[in-house]
């Protein structure tokens, strides 16, 4: 764990939802049928999984977002699962006569993913009543960009005492945009940054966007590693290899785990790695979050590739 005398503490702001999770060997045809092979429900999310995946490697989380009523089930399903993850959900927000966001997933035999999510407007209006109060005693903020409407304040209440603000760019926004701009290590998706910037090639995505943000700026890319700014040139790292069975949440893993190890370090390259080999682990197992690594599976991980 980390040198401080408690573990890694994190509020976790953003989007959860109900994962409905389908493996099939291959995705149907517009208009086909296929067999599935394994089935299941869990909670997901950018914010849902980071959570998970920060809980299984050893941080004291705290999750913060907006999810259905207290008679939608969904709902009541999400945050059980947090809670069995020993995540604090005491901060979620009911909102009432909403329903929570839900995904309907098909994995085929590669590990690829198609995706369809609900996400009802309803959650979009929440926002917390106290943000500095739920910062109040964090070591860093992990951030979703798809409900800024908590991410936001929360963001904000962390930059205001000066601890990490990690966020997962997985919605393209334009570079002005404020919680882009509060966040101090930004994350994004491959998709995100092309469709932000314009620019298709990932290295030249990151300068794009590097013009107008000072703080940590990456880019993973699947099995393909991360890119990242150094003092305005583009650095990589490649992913582990390894067979996937299930990449649903691999993107959100990675957040997570860099945000632990960079509490633990302030070592952006060693958080990194770490973050990978987490993301690897996961890309393992099928059932989205539920195949998370533990602490002790990512460090051995690293330590049979040291």
């Amino acid at each position: 764990m980390t040198e401080a005398s408690h573990p890694v503490r994190i509020v976790c702001a953003g989007g959860a939802v109900q994962d409905n999770v389908m493996r099939v060997e291959k995705f149907p045809a517009p208009g086909g049928k296929v067999s599935a092979t394994d089935f299941v429900v869990t909670s997901g999310g950018q914010a849902g999984n980071a959570a998970v995946a920060m809980a299984r490697l050893g941080a004291h989380v705290t999750y913060i977002g907006a999810v259905g009523d207290e008679t939608d089930d969904v709902a009541n399903s999400i945050l059980k699962t947090f809670a069995k993850e020993n995540i604090d959900v005491s901060h979620a927000i009911r909102v009432q006569g909403a329903r929570s966001a839900a995904s309907l997933i098909m994995l085929d035999a590669e590990g690829e993913k198609m995706i369809s999510t609900l996400r009802p407007k309803g959650l979009n209006a929440a926002v917390p009543a106290d943000p500095d109060g739920v910062v109040a005693n964090a070591d860093a903020a992990m951030l979703d960009n798809r409900y800024s409407n908590i991410s936001l304040p929360i963001c904000l209440a962390a930059k205001k005492r000066g601890i990490p603000r990690v966020l997962d760019f997985d919605k393209p926004t334009p570079p002005d945009d404020p919680l882009f701009q509060a966040s101090s290590h930004v994350i994004c998706s491959a998709d995100a940054i092309r469709e932000a910037t314009g620019v298709k090639d990932l290295p030249g995505a990151l300068k794009k966007l590097g013009e107008s943000f000072t703080g940590f700026l990456a880019v993973t890319n699947g099995p393909e590693g991360v890119y990242w700014l150094d003092s305005g040139d583009v650095r990589h790292m490649d992913a582990f290899k390894v067979k996937a069975v299930d990449t649903l949440g691999a993107g959100d893993t990675f957040h997570g785990g860099f945000a632990v190890r960079f509490v633990e370090t302030g070592d952006a390259v060693a958080s990194m790695r770490f973050a990978a080999a987490a993301a690897a682990i996961k890309c393992t197992r099928f059932g989205g979050l539920t195949g998370a690594a533990t602490r002790d599976e990512v460090d051995a991980f690293l330590k049979e590739r040291d």
